[in-house]
C-alpha cells in the first residue's frame, strides 16, 4: 500500500488546507472591498536546498491563491550572517510587509537562533520567536508555530477526539515536537491529551508508542515508525518529509515520511500520507498567521 492508495482511514491534508485557503481568500476579498491594505508575506531563501526551493515556491503559489501580495528574496549561501540580519531588520521596519519567514535550514556559518530572535514577534508568521513560543506556553494569544498548529487543526477538522487520549510525540525539536506536545496538552477543544514526548534517548520507545491513541512522528528518519510500534486503531500523524534517492523517479528521489506507511496504514484508524498530509497544512497555517498579523489580531497595529 502506498500514500496514493485510496483508503477509508486516509486524512486528506491537501483538501483540508484548500478549505482553509478558501476561507482566507474570502477574508482577503472583504479586506479589498473595504479598501484596506492586502496582506503581504515575504520569504527569504538562502542557497539552493531542494526541499526549501520546493517549499518556498509552494508558499508563493499559495499567496496567489488567497490574494496576498508576496515577495521572495533569494541569496546565495555565501551571504554573511551580518548581511542576512540586516535584511531581517529591513523587513522588520517595512510597513508594507505584514509577516515574513527566513526559510530553514540556513548555511552552517549562520546561527539560526540569532536570525529567528531578530524577527519582530508581530511579523514572525512561522511562530518560532521566543516571544510567540512563550505566549503559547502561557496560554496567551500568539502567532503559533505553523506545523504544530496545522496538526491540531487537522485533528479538529477531521473530528478526531483528543480529550483524555494518550498522545505520543516522537521528536523534541523546537519547530515541531516540543510545541505540538504543548498544544495537545492545553485545555483547548482539540487538545486535553495526556502527552508523552519521546526522543533519541527514550528507552523502550516501541513499548511506549504502543500505548498511544495518537502518534505524532516528527523525528526526521524515513520509515522509522513500523507496525510493531503502533497499536490497532491508533491515529497516526506523519510529519516527516525526507528525500530518498529513487532512480525510478524522474526527479531522482521520492519523499518518505517518518512512518512506514505500507505497514502502519492497515492498523491505523486514521493516518496522514506523505506527501499530502501535514505539509499542505503547514503552508495553510502560515497564511492564516499572516492574515492575523495583517489584521493586528495578536499584536495590535501601531
Amino acid at each position: 500500500m502506498s500514500p496514493t492508495t485510496t483508503t477509508n482511514n486516509l486524512i486528506d491534508g491537501k483538501q483540508t488546507a484548500e478549505d482553509i485557503k478558501a476561507e482566507i481568500a474570502i477574508s482577503v476579498a472583504e479586506i479589498k472591498a473595504a479598501g484596506k491594505k492586502v496582506p503581504h508575506l515575504a520569504a527569504i531563501l538562502v542557497g539552493h536546498d531542494g526541499g526549501s526551493e520546493t517549499y518556498v515556491r509552494n508558499k508563493v503559489l499559495a499567496c496567489e491563491r488567497v490574494g496576498f501580495n508576496s515577495t521572495l528574496l533569494r541569496y546565495e549561501d555565501d551571504i554573511t550572517e551580518a548581511d542576512l540580519l540586516a535584511k531581517v531588520d529591513e523587513l522588520n521596519r517595512d510597513p508594507e510587509i505584514d509577516g515574513f519567514i527566513v526559510q530553514l535550514p540556513l548555511p552552517a556559518h549562520i546561527n539560526p537562533e540569532k536570525v529567528i530572535e531578530a524577527i519582530r514577534p508581530e511579523k514572525d508568521v512561522d511562530g518560532f520567536h521566543p516571544m510567540n513560543i512563550g505566549r503559547m506556553v502561557a496560554g496567551l494569544p500568539a502567532l503559533l508555530p505553523a506545523t504544530p498548529s496545522g496538526i491540531v487543526e487537522l485533528l479538529s477538522r477531521q473530528g478526531i477526539k483528543t480529550s483524555g487520549k494518550h498522545c505520543v510525540v516522537i521528536g523534541r525539536s523546537n519547530i515541531v515536537g516540543t510545541p505540538v506536545s504543548i498544544l495537545l496538552a492545553k485545555n483547548l477543544d482539540t487538545a486535553n491529551c495526556t502527552v508523552t514526548l519521546c526522543h533519541s534517548r527514550t528507552q523502550n520507545l516501541a513499548e511506549i508508542c504502543r500505548t498511544a491513541d495518537i502518534v505524532v512522528a516528527a523525528i526526521g528518519r524515513p520509515e522509522f515508525v513500523t507496525a510493531d510500534m503502533v497499536r490497532p486503531g491508533a491515529v497516526v500523524i506523519d510529519v516527516g518529509t525526507t528525500r530518498v534517492a529513487d532512480a525510478s523517479k524522474k526527479s531522482g528521489y521520492t519523499l518518505k515520511g517518518d512512518v512506514n506507511f505500507a505497514e502502519v496504514a492497515p492498523l491505523a484508524s486514521a493516518i496522514t500520507p506523505v506527501p499530502g498530509g501535514v505539509g499542505p497544512m503547514t503552508i495553510a497555517m502560515l497564511l492564516l498567521n499572516t492574515l492575523r498579523a495583517a489584521k493586528g489580531e495578536i499584536y495590535p497595529k501601531a
